[in-house]
């Protein structure tokens, strides 16, 4: 009888099992958090990704820092800035819109397109986890992007000798404003990059609707408000910009300067700008979670 020879051979090639510390879910989702935030910047990454956010970041600060300097030459003449903090967000609009529809695509579509989301399911990552540090990732770097002028704008108006509580307090107020900001922009610009493998197109939808909507919604709010006459309906339709909705929020919540062309209508009016906003951001997140619910392969 003839012995049977084997049908194959396991070899050990010196591979050691993992036997550190299993870190979890928070702990997988704070890195890809931090890997976002910093890839949103170009940071990691080879110098042409660097170019463009870098190049927005410095356009950014640039009006703020012409006003810190007017203010210091007019410091005796006025006792304010030419633009309050409040107001920067919405007039710098276009560079968050540039920087939104670049980097909402750049963090999710890539992932899409090579089919790699699955890998970040396995455990212990949990579809929700992925969302939050994405969503967090970006809502983080734009506000970076907000925050940095606006504090340029405050130390020109310490050096101008301003009342520095008032600056203090209104740069507060501004900086909770621009939170919301962030959110509502990262929230929307996420969204749409999530619907798309290819990246151009998602740059091309975002600012489609950010900057078409804001467009439409300041023209019919101009016409309605100084043809028309009826100011509470020009109000009314800021809620279907992105944009001048978080302007009303703020307006309404903080009492900051409104950049639109027509505030919220009145204390009801405050009130639905303020639901709308939270709806919108909660929509954004239950949209982006339903979306990677259906994404497995």
């Amino acid at each position: 009888m003839t012995e049977q020879t084997p049908s194959g051979v396991i070899h050990d090639i010196g591979y050691r099992k993992y036997d550190g510390a299993r870190l979890g879910r928070a702990r997988v989702a704070r890195a890809l958090y931090a890997h976002s935030l910093r890839g949103a910047y170009g940071l990691g990454r080879s110098a042409k990704a660097k170019v463009l956010p870098m190049l927005l970041l410095g356009v950014m600060c640039l009006p703020a820092f012409i006003i810190a300097v007017i203010a210091n030459v007019t410091s005796t003449i006025t006792a304010e800035l030419p633009l309050p903090y409040s107001r920067y967000v919405v007039v710098t609009q276009g560079i968050l819109t540039i920087f939104v529809a670049a980097q909402a695509p750049a963090s999710l579509s890539r992932d899409l397109r090579f089919k790699t989301v699955p890998l970040y399911f396995s455990r212990p990552m949990e579809r929700t986890d992925y969302v939050l540090a994405k969503f967090a990732a970006l809502s983080t770097a734009l506000l970076m992007l907000i925050a940095a002028p606006l504090l340029i704008m405050y130390v020109g108006a310490l050096l101008a000798e301003l009342p520095a509580w008032e600056q203090t307090s209104d740069l507060l107020l501004a900086l909770l404003g621009a939170v919301v900001f962030s959110v509502v922009f990262a929230g929307v610009g996420l969204l749409i990059a999530s619907l798309t493998a290819r990246r151009g197109f998602g740059v091309a939808a975002i600012i489609t609707v950010f900057a078409l909507s804001f467009a439409a919604v300041s023209a019919l709010q101009g016409i309605i408000r100084y043809e028309v006459e009826d100011i509470d309906l020009a109000g009314w339709l800021g809620l279907l910009s992105p944009i001048t909705l978080a302007d009303g929020f703020q307006t309404w919540v903080l009492d900051a300067s409104s950049s639109a062309v027509a505030p919220p209508p009145g204390a009801a009016g405050g009130v639905v700008y303020v639901l709308v906003t939270f709806a919108v951001i909660g929509a954004c997140w239950a949209l982006l979670n339903l979306r990677y619910r259906k994404v497995s392969a």
